[in-house]
């Protein structure tokens, strides 16, 4: 198997190293919002895929006292804090959701820690099985071109209209609410195009399960083929 390319091996914001071989299968899991994310990667799990979580890692980043943290009100502002002293995510989402040099720079403070906590993970869990299957949930895989990241992607699909229906009983908000949270997102069905396997996830769970299954044994075709 090709080891895939690390960005942040390269990456001068860090002198992270993989430390185990890469003959692990890593395989990137996301989707459109409300598309059922959560529940495959818990069907995985089920199938004995351990799994990272990058919103986890994206929010234990920003932690108080975490150096991301000041960073952000270095550049921000206290106005981003809850009283607590905790990271205020809804009002930092609206000042960079419309300023992409603002959102770049955030990035910039966050990206580099949360890729070092998730080549941690991962060299953690090759230590102990270096032939494991692990998967990487990442909700903006496609969007912020993090592929290189991963071996595989796996694409959770369902059709728009779902989503916007699933999307406004979550969040208990109106239909031209959810069109236009979904309209500031890559269309789910562009990415299509740039998934390795896709999971159709607007039926029942045991369909669901049953693609899952067949995805599974697909992959443990390919890491034995190249271990």
């Amino acid at each position: 198997m090709k080891s895939p390319q690390h960005p942040l091996i390269l990456d001068k914001t860090s002198d992270y190293q993989l430390s185990t071989p890469m003959t692990k299968l890593i395989l990137g899991v996301t989707g459109g919002i409300a598309s059922g994310k959560s529940t495959v990667v818990s069907m995985l799990r089920e199938l004995g895929v351990p799994a990272i979580d990058f919103d986890l890692l994206a929010r234990q980043a920003v932690e108080p006292g975490k150096p991301a943290l000041r960073k952000i009100v270095d550049y921000f502002g206290e106005q981003v804090l809850q009283k607590n002293g905790s990271l205020d995510r809804k009002k930092l989402s609206k000042i960079v959701f419309q300023n992409p040099e603002k959102r770049k720079n955030l990035e910039s403070f966050t990206h580099p820690v949360i890729y070092e906590e998730y080549f941690r993970q991962v060299s953690k869990i090759a230590e102990k099985n270096p032939g494991a299957i692990i998967q990487a949930e990442i909700p903006l895989l496609f969007e912020l071109n993090l592929q290189s990241m991963v071996d595989k992607t796996l694409l959770v699909h369902i059709p728009r209209e779902k989503q916007i229906k699933r999307l406004t009983r979550r969040n208990n908000i109106s239909e031209a609410e959810a069109a236009a949270i979904l309209n500031a997102q890559m269309p789910i069905d562009e990415k299509l195009e740039h998934a390795d396997f896709v999971v159709r996830n607007e039926n029942s769970s045991d369909e669901t399960r049953k693609q899952l299954e067949s995805i599974w044994q697909s992959l443990k075709k390919m890491q034995r083929t190249n271990l």
